[in-house]
């Protein structure tokens, strides 16, 4: 299938150009191709579309469970029959390599898969004690109605999934806004998918837009009862201040300082393959990427050495090509950033192991070593192929650098005592952390989510029904009550 066709924004179960006389060049990030351009929605398209999404919610939630399921089951079905030209599209809209592609798509997957479990949930009623004579108390999970789904450029269609799936699964409708950088892949082909599967239009819908056109209009529609955010922290506090003065739910999955804790007893070797890969797969553009090493003095000039050697066998250029790892960052202002970060940090004094080159928007790997944990260089989300490694004199001072932080998204931890890694980290301040792996890491059954600035709330099942459902007791008063007056 030519996804590059579906340029359109998905509204009320149509293909809508957008009315705006702006248009947006959706490009490889590698060689510049133009893959489509796209005509923007408007305001008035976007405050349309919640409407339309309001009124078909209503009728949406009563849809039998099995007619929710029947529509999951067409969406896993369409992603396996065009696995091919999804990986394809990924590969050429988000400068992944072809191994992070396939990941992407089993990520996907496996959420609709999830999903399928959840409308279940709405026909649970569990009963509590009552406390009054003849009466029962029921707990039901009811569908919060409409909810605002908002996902970035690095995994687009995973994490714009994992909103999209469970909410729709759980009987609300959604607006959906991906990057207009990764339009098909974070929102077209997952608009195709629903057609595909049957969704009665209106229950989902996709926007290309930008917030030239829209401003905060996402987020401030009185007609969602959710915002749904994967992106950086500024653009979540922004956000989280928007959605309290209007008392709306949120689910923020923010920025991340993710380090990476190899201990005095762990094996440096198994440590230097899990480093490796959760630096730089996918250009290190995820949230729970690896940005700080802290490694224990006694192995400190061992993994050095060892990881710059395999970071400098690491294959870099085209995506497309199955050897490649290190692709392309996003787009030129990217690669600019990251180039700046390094500059800085070397006219800062910053020692550099390894240094990389820049062609276009593809950086190769550069490795800081010696980091001061203070540093800027240390405290700045990386982003990119930029490793740190920084040295720490003891266990307890490489959890209390690890700390050092205002973020807490992932976190990993090399030792070989369990006992004492699986104490060490319910120290460490993040929502995640991983003994004996590395940093990216994501399942449809565990609570994902992070503390302190990275993030509000947990993605994953049971606890995003919690997220996306509205908690309702209803009383039944079986005989007539005496009351005190």
């Amino acid at each position: 299938m030519d996804f590059t066709t579906l340029n359109k924004s998905f509204i009320n179960g149509e293909w809508v150009e957008g009315q705006s006389s702006r248009t947006f060049n959706n490009q490889n990030p590698y060689n510049g191709e133009e893959l489509q351009t796209i005509k923007l929605a408007t305001l008035n398209q976007l405050e349309d579309t919640f409407l339309k999404a309001k009124e078909v919610q209503k009728s949406w939630a009563k849809t039998s469970a099995e007619e929710k399921k029947q529509v999951l089951n067409k969406v896993i079905e369409f992603y396996e029959q065009n696995r091919d030209d999804i990986i394809d599209i990924i590969t050429r809209e988000t400068g992944g390599s072809v191994i992070k592609a396939n990941v992407e798509v089993d990520l996907t997957i496996g959420l609709v898969k999830e999903a399928l479990t959840m409308p279940d949930e709405l026909d649970k009623v569990e009963e509590v004690p009552a406390g009054i004579e003849n009466r029962v108390n029921r707990v039901h999970k009811l569908p919060l109605g409409v909810i605002t789904s908002i996902s970035p450029f690095n995994f687009p269609m995973n994490l714009s999934m994992r909103t999209i799936a469970p909410a729709i699964a759980l009987g609300n409708s959604v607006v959906h806004k991906p990057d207009a950088q990764t339009a098909m892949s974070g929102g077209s082909i997952i608009a195709k998918a629903f057609e595909y599967a049957g969704l009665p239009k209106g229950v989902f819908n996709c926007l290309l837009t930008d917030l030239d056109e829209i401003g905060d209009a996402m987020l401030e529609s009185p007609h969602s009862q959710l915002i749904s955010f994967t992106g950086s922290t500024p653009v979540g506090k922004h956000i989280g201040k928007i959605a309290g003065g209007m008392l709306k739910r949120v689910a923020l999955e923010l920025g991340g300082n993710n380090p990476f804790i190899v201990l005095k007893d762990a094996n440096v070797d198994k440590a230097v393959d899990a480093a490796v890969f959760g630096k730089f797969i996918h250009q290190g553009q995820i949230c729970m990427s690896i940005n700080r090493f802290i490694v224990h003095h006694d192995h400190y000039d061992e993994f050095v050495k060892k990881f710059v050697e395999r970071v400098k066998a690491i294959p870099c250029g085209d995506p497309t090509n199955p050897e490649t790892i290190v692709g392309p960052l996003i787009n030129e202002e990217q690669a600019d950033k990251a180039s700046k970060i390094i500059e800085d940090a070397k006219n800062a004094g910053a020692k550099v192991a390894l240094e990389g080159s820049r062609d276009g928007n593809l950086l190769t790997p550069t490795v800081f070593i010696d980091v001061d944990n203070g540093s800027e260089l240390a405290q700045t989300e990386l982003f990119s192929p930029i490793a740190t490694i920084i040295k720490a004199e003891s266990d307890d001072k490489a959890i209390e650098m690890a700390n050092d932080t205002p973020y807490g998204l992932s976190s990993a931890i090399f030792t070989e005592d369990l006992t004492e890694g699986e104490e060490l980290a319910r120290q460490v301040e993040s929502g995640m952390t991983h003994i004996n792996d590395q940093t990216v890491n994501d399942h449809p059954t565990v609570p994902f989510g992070g503390a302190k600035e990275s993030g509000l709330g947990r993605f994953g099942n049971p606890w995003i029904v919690e997220e996306f459902t509205m908690t309702k007791w209803v009383s039944i008063q079986k005989e007539y009550r005496e009351y005190p007056f």
